[in-house]
């Protein structure tokens, strides 16, 4: 498996090894103990799945404040993304910085989200199935969001027009949303 850094802490790119022939493939999308091995830990207690319709739809900027908070690892198994992470920790040297990147089925990426991290997506082709794990159950009194399009953060999403829930249309802004996370602390 091969891991890419990026420039916040913690969120990292994983490739896994891809085995193909003329039947098509096989690859490991997760295993502990070779997850473990390289230094990722995480008592995953969740698996998700969502379907996006129509290519142009975001959801996002979505985080679980703490105590609840989760570690998400995110791949795509139908399509493509682009995939958006943001540091939320208060006093972190990347506070309200993030990074981008594009998961798709065929490029066999995955994204490493920790905990004090906001996560969103938008969909680049009609039909996408994504699949998340995460280190803790969703919990509805600690979900929050953070508006897409904050002009602080000034994330591109080359997308002018995406189809929003109304939970994330109306979302608050970076330095207005209920977040808890301190840098070293809880994240």
């Amino acid at each position: 498996m091969k891991i890419i850094k990026t420039k916040l802490e913690g969120v990292v790119i994983l490739e896994p090894k891809r085995y193909e022939d003329n039947r098509g493939f096989f690859q490991e999308s997760y295993s502990k103990r070779l997850w473990e091995e390289v230094g990722l830990k995480f008592d995953f207690v969740q698996d998700n799945h969502s379907l996006s319709k129509e290519a142009g739809t975001l959801r996002g900027l979505h985080y679980q404040k703490a105590p609840k908070a989760q570690t998400k690892v995110v791949r795509v198994v139908t399509g493509a993304i682009l995939d958006v992470v943001v540091d939320i920790r208060k006093g972190s040297p990347t506070y309200g910085e993030w990074i981008s990147a594009i998961l798709t089925a065929d490029n066999n990426r995955q994204i490493v989200v920790p905990k004090g991290f906001a996560h969103g997506i938008l969909t680049l082709v009609p039909n996408v199935h994504l699949l998340y794990k995460v280190d803790e159950f969703y919990s509805p009194e600690n979900d929050r969001a953070i508006r897409w399009d904050d002009p602080d953060l000034n994330i591109n999403w080359h997308w002018s027009n995406p189809i929003l829930s109304e939970k994330d249309a109306n979302a608050p802004l970076l330095n207005d949303a209920d977040n808890n996370f301190e840098y070293g602390v809880n994240s």
